[in-house]
């Protein structure tokens, strides 16, 4: 029977993988690529993905944001120094938070966990910024906002993850 740890263990080494590989291709490719790999890999919506992106850093592979409580993020996903800890456990440093596909696997994987958690909702989304709920709330709703506007969906009408990504069928 495998652990968790082991089922995490090979979880995070994928993401390794999957940042080596993305360097034998052209960096807009991997970069469009590793979201739809890391989504379906995590079980998460890529179209969310794409959005928290936009959100986060409009989609600069190398961004970097010192924050007010001195927690730093980084890459395009900007995943916070708050998770190296955790992250270092499997072999992730700092450095690889600003490969573009790694960071983003790392984003689907937090993602997920908080999908998980929350269940397959926007207070999910939300979660992935902050777990407080008025900064929870509020990136929820700005995501659903992003996504609304690049799928011409009104964002009461996307009551669920799911329902923002038609293309898509993978469901967080």
């Amino acid at each position: 029977m495998k652990t968790k740890k082991n089922y995490a263990a090979r979880r995070i080494g994928w993401i390794v993988l999957s940042g080596l590989a993305s360097m034998l291709l052209p960096t807009d490719v991997a970069r469009a690529d590793c979201f739809d790999d890391a989504a379906i890999y995590h079980g998460v919506n890529p179209t969310i993905l794409r959005a928290i992106a936009w959100q986060e850093s409009n989609n600069r592979a190398d961004a970097i944001h010192v924050n007010s409580n001195g927690s730093i993020d980084y890459g395009v996903m900007q995943i916070n120094s708050v998770h190296l800890a955790e992250l270092a456990k499997y072999g992730v440093r700092r450095q690889t938070l600003l490969q573009p596909c790694q960071n983003v696997y790392i984003a689907a994987w937090h993602l997920r966990r908080m999908v998980s958690k929350y269940g397959n909702n926007w207070k999910a989304v939300g979660a992935y910024h902050s777990e407080q709920m008025l900064e929870r709330d509020g990136y929820a709703k700005r995501i659903q906002r992003i996504v609304a506007a690049w799928s011409d969906i009104p964002p009461s009408a996307s009551n669920r993850l799911g329902a923002a990504d038609q293309k898509s069928n993978v469901k967080p």
